[in-house]
């Protein structure tokens, strides 16, 4: 499967790419762990059968000193012990986010309590606003094919600049 469009190279989509990267950095400059972005965003991928974002996630996490046991079993998260709780509340509300169309109620009440549990405010607006933007750009790539694979860290950044 090849890709159908190159949204790096046309110039309206350069922009919007731009404005929504500023956005993730709003995120990625919060008081949410670093960790737990990368495992949040690796999770709603997987999910939503986003290749290219599994890649540069998996990729991004390893170069940030993420160990290769923990992000071969973020698709399997509730059946290991390698994630803290703080995680493991995380993971269950990018997944919940995530699969909005399979459970009419959205977030469960019980999964957004162990959020409230284990995260801050401000941590908990930037991973609601994580999860949303992750699944966002998740459709960007999986609409348009946009494979996995050729992601090297700090590539998305500099293509960006």
């Amino acid at each position: 499967m090849e890709a159908r469009f190159d949204l790096f190279s046309n110039e309206l989509a350069t922009r919007f790419a731009k404005r929504f990267a500023n956005a993730g950095m709003v995120v990625q400059q919060s008081p949410l762990p670093k960790a737990t972005q990368e495992l949040v965003s690796l999770r709603a991928s997987q999910i939503n059968g986003c290749g290219w974002c599994i890649d540069m996630h998996t990729k991004e996490a390893a170069a940030g000193g993420e160990s290769q046991v923990r992000l071969h079993l973020v698709a399997a998260w509730r059946e290991s012990t390698v994630f803290t709780e703080a995680e493991r509340a995380a993971l269950a509300l990018a997944e919940e986010g995530s699969r909005l169309a399979d459970a009419h109620q959205g977030v469960s009440d019980e999964t957004w309590a162990e959020v409230r549990r284990h995260y801050d405010d401000d941590q908990i607006a930037a991973l609601v606003c994580l999860v949303a933007l992750i699944n966002a750009a998740n459709r960007l790539a999986v609409i348009v094919h946009q494979r996995g694979g050729s992601y090297q860290p700090g590539m998305f950044a500099a293509a960006l600049g």
